[in-house]
């Protein structure tokens, strides 16, 4: 194991404080802590308590002020659209400072809530560090939602003003956002002030008179603001997550934390230099877009490209590469669904010869767990490290990473490598102790948590300490299941709730997920337990065939079903196995896990508010219906 990355992790744990003030010395700070890392508040932390920081100022105007005005900030990338546009740092500090005097002159001041219910525009960009410079709090709504969900975010944020946009623009057709909007206002309870709508040109929208406002006119209106230093330990944003309540869970992010960490992780995780361009094709409704989208790229001083498409079918599955190759990427980060999906349209990654891909120097997937064989095939197409890596909205930032930045470490297919510096992470038993290597556990982060992890949810410490605090005391709970190996590798095998129980045997769906997605013919692939009165639980996995295969479906079942036998065993009881057109999944690629197996024990099921497509619900029912479930003995 390499020495050096040894001694920074042992450092960041042995001495916190020590660690993180010097990480500190990378941001401008208005006023300097009283303390590094304030522990008086029981199991919660805070971080550069006393000191007071804008995160607006440490995105850009330090950047204008230090050399890099000219430099791209910001390319906005959109194939549904037709439209480049570049933003350099004096452009988008402009634009930024403008936009905040037209906050200010609806009344925002620092502490309010401004909810942005935005496309993937630069305008959604601007909204958000323009609350920043404030000291506003803003609240990203992944745009699309449904109105109810909408409503919802509303009552809990309680926003003065509501940014948003006459319509999403989608490959196959157009989302009209004002209507959600319009009606997600009459179903709350809170009414904000004003909204500002921008208009886009391919669909403009009616506005309320009274309360709505065009971005244009009020952007032109208004007289630019300067940066309003806050408390570090003051929100910077909300973010909603879902809650096992059925209430999304407002994660808080604090302003200093954050800062420290994004910069930190840049250089020492991506491996990253300023002046250089870094993409996570993400949204910024989600933590990804939050994090490395806007604030950690900017606050580096990197190039961060927005990009309004998807991974195939705008136009094609080499729509990554013909970004990369335009923009001059040298790290890419996106999730394990949308490599998947280029692999299924183009297995033997054909596009890629069309595209010069050779100053990419890695690539980092997130957002549920990577398979061997995705990540395998992505080094093979690619010829550069692929890095699996894991984390969480709650946390903000990678828990476990390969440190690219730092000393590359051997890989392990499977597992997000080990441990990132100021992370504690260990596997427990139901009783909170750690089990041995390699044996299953509960995953949880000994405390303190990080910087730039969450400090509390929103008008909510309740459900905070419940949630994450108190099944393991002295630990934050992060519901995820795995092991870590005798090298301090980690690997999550799934959500703590997909571990299932197979006749009194506890077993990993994501250990099965793996033989199932390393067929020659399955393109991407989910596991789930489902009620068995015999057994308690039995797997059942659905598979999506890989583009151009034309075999029987129940050879390739049958086979499916025959490898899991001979690499899990027969202890699995797998023996269901289900070809199907599509997998239900979430606007950010997540597969919905949870609601195939609701569907699969014939329970009650909600549509989700983040499905891609409420349709696949239908097909997969009546995929299941025809393989017998759920089965008369259940």
């Amino acid at each position: 194991m390499s020495r050096r990355f040894e001694e920074i992790y042992r450092s960041s744990l042995e001495a916190p404080e020590e660690f993180w003030a010097e990480a500190a010395e990378a941001i401008d700070w208005e006023r300097r802590w009283d303390r590094v890392l304030d522990d008086g508040a029981g199991p919660v932390t805070r971080w550069f308590t006393g000191a007071r920081v804008n995160t607006c100022h440490n995105a850009l105007d330090r950047h204008v002020d230090g050399g890099r005005a000219d430099q791209a900030a910001l390319v906005y990338d959109s194939p549904v659209t037709g439209t480049v546009e570049r933003f350099t740092f004096r452009e988008l500090r402009d634009r930024v400072a403008r936009f905040a005097g037209a906050l200010a002159d609806r009344g925002v001041q620092p502490g309010d809530r401004v909810v942005v219910y935005m496309p993937m525009v630069p305008e959604a960009v601007i909204a958000m560090l323009a609350c920043a410079r404030l000291g506003a709090v803003h609240s990203v709504v992944f745009g699309g939602f449904a109105a109810d969900e909408l409503a919802v975010r509303i009552d809990d944020a309680r926003p003065r003003v509501i940014v948003s946009a006459s319509c999403g623009i989608e490959p196959t057709r157009i989302v009209e956002y004002k209507p959600l909007l319009d009606r997600a206002i009459e179903r709350s309870t809170h009414r904000p002030e004003s909204c500002i709508i921008l208009q886009r040109e391919t669909h403009p929208c009616e506005l309320t008179p009274g309360r709505d406002v065009d971005w244009l006119e009020a952007e032109a209106a208004a007289a630019p603001r300067d940066c309003v230093p806050v408390a570090a330990t003051d929100p910077l944003y909300i973010l909603y997550t879902s809650g096992t309540t059925g209430r999304p869970k407002g994660v808080v992010r604090d302003n200093g934390g954050h800062l420290v960490a994004l910069h930190w992780s840049m250089r020492n995780i991506y491996g990253v230099e300023p002046g250089e361009t870094y993409w996570a094709a993400s949204d910024v409704g989600w933590v990804v877009g939050h994090s490395y989208i806007v604030y950690g790229p900017l606050v580096h001083g990197n190039t961060t490209v927005l990009y309004e498409g998807k991974p195939v079918g705008t136009p094609d599955a080499g729509a990554f590469w013909r970004v990369i190759s335009d923009h001059d990427v040298r790290v890419l980060f996106t999730a394990p669904t949308a490599f998947r999906a280029i692999r299924r349209v183009d297995p033997r990654g054909e596009l890629l010869a069309r595209y010069d891909l050779s100053r990419l120097r890695a690539l980092f997937l997130a957002g549920e767990r990577t398979d061997p064989d995705t990540l395998s095939w992505a080094q093979e197409m690619l010829g550069v490290p692929v890095v699996d890596h894991w984390w969480q909205t709650e946390t903000g930032w990678p828990i476990c990473s390969n440190c690219l930045g730092i000393e590359e470490l051997p890989v392990k297919l499977g597992s997000p490598s080990r441990s990132v510096p100021g992370w504690d992470v260990r596997a427990l038993d139901e009783e909170g102790q750690e089990v041995a290597p390699g044996a299953t556990g509960a995953l949880a982060v000994k405390l303190p948590l990080p910087p730039g992890s969450l400090p509390t949810l929103w008008n909510d410490e309740e459900t905070f300490r419940s949630s994450y605090l108190e099944r393991f005391p002295g630990y934050y709970e992060t519901a995820d299941a795995g092991f870590i190996d005798e090298d301090g590798y980690v690997f999550v095998m799934s959500r703590t709730d997909d571990i299932i129980n197979v006749a009194g045997h506890r077993l990993s769906t994501g250990a099965i997920e793996e033989v199932i997605a390393a067929h020659p013919d399955v393109a991407e692939c989910a596991v789930v337990g489902v009620a068995d009165s015999l057994k308690g639980q039995l797997p059942i996995g659905l598979l999506v065939l890989s583009s151009g295969c034309d075999r029987d479906r129940g050879e390739v079942e049958a086979e499916v079903v025959a490898a899991v036998r001979e690499k899990i065993g027969p202890v699995a009881a797998f023996k269901t196995a289900l070809v199907v057109e599509r997998l239900p999944k979430t606007r950010s690629g997540k597969i919905l896990r949870g609601t195939v197996r609701k569907i699969a024990d014939a329970k009650p099921v909600r549509t989700p508010a983040t499905i891609e497509d409420p349709a696949v619900l239908s097909e997969i029912a009546e995929s299941l219906r025809r393989a017998g479930w759920p089965p008369t003995n259940s």
